[in-house]
């Protein structure tokens, strides 16, 4: 773990550096210091910061802060969080010679459903979903995530539970290089969509066809599909793993904030 932490802060400080991330001298605790002590939080204690927080202390942090002054420095420095995850996104495009993509999405409760009357960071019909792997109906948000064949994250972003996997296309920036492949499963139809991403960025989203459907593909193409489809599932649990039972949080922002970092976490956690 010790080797983590000191790739984990070496990485967030050679990328606050790259970018000429200025902050004041006068601070005690530095925004790499901020950053990489919240993924840690994510990565080896579910998420809670005060744990973390006395783990690092005083080997590797001596100067901690306030748990409200912590949480206002980590809102603060959410741009460079997305920064931070782009960086690294970039460098798992680099590797991935072949340029092969998986998107899927992933469910992220914020309560039980028997709670749900009674939850105070969402409060709307909208945050109720359905994930039918699962055969379960959940209330909170979705992870769209998008992952390398390797199962490295490149692009991923928060909806709310309601929201379909295909209406989730527009979501997704698709920055991948010219003549990448992106597998989807079948939630993912829409012809449309796959027409406009081959014209204008020669990129062929392919998910696998329904039994009824106008464009079958060939049966090789079949094959690959469910090969490749099972790394983004494998990426799912990995992710999963990281997650506790409930993310604690008070405020809607707070919570997406949280969800993010893990995601950011697994994203070091492939970097190793």
């Amino acid at each position: 773990m010790e080797n983590q932490i000191d790739f984990i802060y070496c990485i967030v400080e050679d990328i606050l550096k790259a970018i000429k991330h200025k902050e004041d001298k006068q601070r005690e605790m530095s925004d790499a210091e901020v950053i990489t002590q919240a993924i840690i939080a994510m990565k080896e204690f579910g998420g809670n910061f005060e744990k973390a927080k006395r783990w690092l202390y005083p080997k590797y942090i001596p100067n901690q802060l306030s748990r409200s002054r912590f949480n206002r420095r980590l809102h603060n420095v959410k741009e460079l969080l997305e920064t931070i995850f782009l960086v690294l996104a970039e460098s798992f495009k680099q590797i991935n010679s072949q340029s092969l993509y998986i998107i899927d999405s992933f469910p992220l409760a914020v309560c039980d459903n028997i709670r749900i009357p009674r939850c105070k960071i969402y409060q709307s019909e909208d945050f109720r979903g359905y994930k039918p792997s699962k055969r379960r109906y959940f209330y909170g948000l979705k992870i769209h995530l998008m992952v390398t064949q390797a199962g490295q994250p490149v692009e991923f972003f928060l909806s709310p539970a309601s929201m379909a996997d295909v209406d989730a296309l527009d979501g997704y920036n698709f920055n991948l290089p010219p003549g990448s492949t992106v597998y989807a499963d079948k939630a993912y139809n829409d012809y449309l969509c796959e027409e406009l991403l081959l014209d204008t960025e020669q990129i062929s989203l392919l998910p696998i066809r329904k039994s009824n459907s106008l464009r079958p593909l060939p049966a090789f193409v079949s094959y690959l599909q469910s090969r490749f489809r099972k790394r983004v599932e494998t990426s799912g649990s990995l992710l999963e793993q990281l997650l506790p039972k409930s993310i604690h949080a008070v405020t809607s922002k707070g919570f997406e904030l949280k969800a993010a970092l893990f995601v950011i976490s697994f994203a070091f956690s492939c970097s190793l």
